[in-house]
């Protein structure tokens, strides 16, 4: 009874933090803000490759007609949400945590100044001269906003210097620094500066088109691939109804030995009290603050805290389930000898369409807000080795294992004792969407969980999602690698 009464408080709190966290986030912005910007800039860098005819046409097919304007409302769009996040945020400042709150309203200000600069190069280099003025103009004591005027400003008495062109190469890049310091060059007559600087622009532009090959190419093969092994299914299925691979898992059941008591205690205890309270509660005391650190230590902070928080809900998902040893048939099961391989492969293919669809649905309903995971942010701008690896370990490692034992070992076998498989298969992709607490990537989320669950239901082997797991985090990983460089 005592057991059931502490179980209960502890539901309430978590509850409460869940449902705070989760509507916290509603007013978060969305990292796919950021990761817009890094692919623009990229498609105006490779725009400035010179090339043969052949080669021109791929360049023209990937980045598409009217370069400059389309790159254009992608930044306005992006500096209105921005904006609008900003002024969401600073009427929430007495709800909300202030340290977290002002950290949020600077990246946002610093966002806001960068989009502004950018936004005016490319409204002066289309030749609204006059609109890129106003807009360095709303940005007050900003050196290089003041520079920009004066070098596009008519009959402006302006001599550019060298500590001029120090400040673009320390504020701007890529092809924002390419195009203003060509125009600074043009204005101090250094034609040897614009020939270097060109031959240089010609090699990064070549370098950013190859890069937007890849971001281009992977999810595109992945789409392909995905909607026909999807489309094969279905034909399968409407050729051999129960015996189909989408069917045959659905009357499976495991013969779970324990009660609902141990899937709420597991559950409640061993990953959401433990990861939103017992270890916060623990790093608070060892007064480390990861804020203002390097990115090497802020990544090895992400993975300490993770692997902490998976040691801890491994152990007591161990001491709540020993006393029904030994486990049936199919528990937990690890085998190297089954066709993991292929279902994990094909599982990560078939996410691809149908987690890109919600995706896409997803940002229309979102517009924006809804938050989003902080690692993604943290790889997106790091460009250190180590802080990368130890990242990798994190996502691609760490998390499918503990994550994959949790929800997909544990709870979605569980489940089968009171629902059908597709019933568990679903709640089990839900809640796996919710712990990640941004409201955002809920619907993402819980697509990529079905998916999940639906390849270890019919794998019954749990190398299977892991590696669909490891796969999926790995190819984020990468395409925020290619993005961030």
């Amino acid at each position: 009874m005592i057991k059931r009464i502490f179980l209960i408080v502890i539901t309430i709190l978590v509850a409460i933090n869940l449902i705070d966290a989760l509507f916290s986030s509603l007013n978060q912005p969305q990292v796919q803000n950021r990761l817009q910007v890094y692919q623009s800039e990229l498609i105006l860098q490779a725009s400035s490759y010179q090339t043969d005819s052949s080669i021109a046409k791929t360049r023209d097919s990937l980045l598409g007609d009217n370069i400059y304007g389309t790159v254009q409302q992608q930044y306005q769009k992006a500096l209105e949400e921005t904006q609008q996040n900003s002024q969401i945020l600073k009427g929430q400042e007495n709800n909300q945590n202030q340290v977290q709150l002002q950290q949020v309203l600077s990246q946002l200000d610093s966002l806001d100044q960068e989009l502004k600069l950018k936004l005016g190069i490319l409204e002066a280099y289309q030749g609204d001269t006059e609109t890129a003025i106003a807009t360095w103009s709303s940005l007050s004591n900003n050196e290089i906003a003041t520079i920009l005027t004066d070098l596009w400003q008519e009959n402006s008495d302006y001599v550019a210097t060298d500590t001029d062109a120090q400040k673009v190469q320390a504020e701007l890049s890529g092809w924002f620094e390419y195009i203003t310091l060509t125009k600074l060059y043009q204005q101090t007559g250094n034609e040897t500066a614009i020939a270097s600087l060109a031959a240089t622009e010609q090699e990064a532009a070549k370098i950013a088109l190859i890069k937007l090959g890849l971001i281009a190419l992977t999810p595109f093969l992945g789409v392909i691939s995905g909607i026909l092994l999807l489309v094969l299914l279905l034909i399968q299925w409407l050729q051999q109804g129960k015996e189909a691979l989408l069917s045959q898992q659905q009357g499976y059941r495991w013969s779970v030995p324990w009660g609902g008591e141990t899937i709420w205690q597991v559950l409640i205890v061993g990953f959401f009290f433990v990861g939103q309270f017992i270890l916060p509660f623990a790093f608070s005391l060892t007064g480390l603050n990861p804020t203002n650190a390097s990115v090497e230590i802020k990544a090895v902070y992400v993975l300490v805290s993770y692997l902490s928080m998976a040691f801890a809900g491994l152990l007591v998902l161990y001491l709540s389930i020993r006393p029904f040893r030994p486990f049936p048939e199919n528990w937990f099961n690890f085998s190297l000898q089954d066709n993991w391989i292929l279902w994990g492969i094909g599982g990560y293919i078939a996410a691809f369409p149908l987690v890109l669809l919600v995706s896409l649905l997803n940002q229309q309903l979102w517009q924006g807000q809804g938050g989003s995971n902080p690692l993604i942010l943290l790889a997106l701008e790091s460009q250190n080795t180590i802080a990368l690896l130890i990242f990798f370990s994190t996502a691609a490692i760490a998390a499918p294992i503990f994550e994959e034992i949790m929800f997909r070992g544990f709870l979605l076998t569980s489940l089968t004792r009171y629902l059908n498989s597709w019933s568990a298969i679903l709640l089990s992709g839900f809640i796996f969407a919710a712990v990640h607490l941004s409201l955002s990537e809920v619907l993402p989320l819980t697509v990529l969980g079905i998916v999940l669950g639906f390849v270890y239901t019919r794998s019954r082997n749990l190398l299977s999602s892991i590696l669909l797991h490891a796969l999926w985090n790995s190819g984020t990983l990468l395409s925020l690698y290619i993005l961030g460089s």
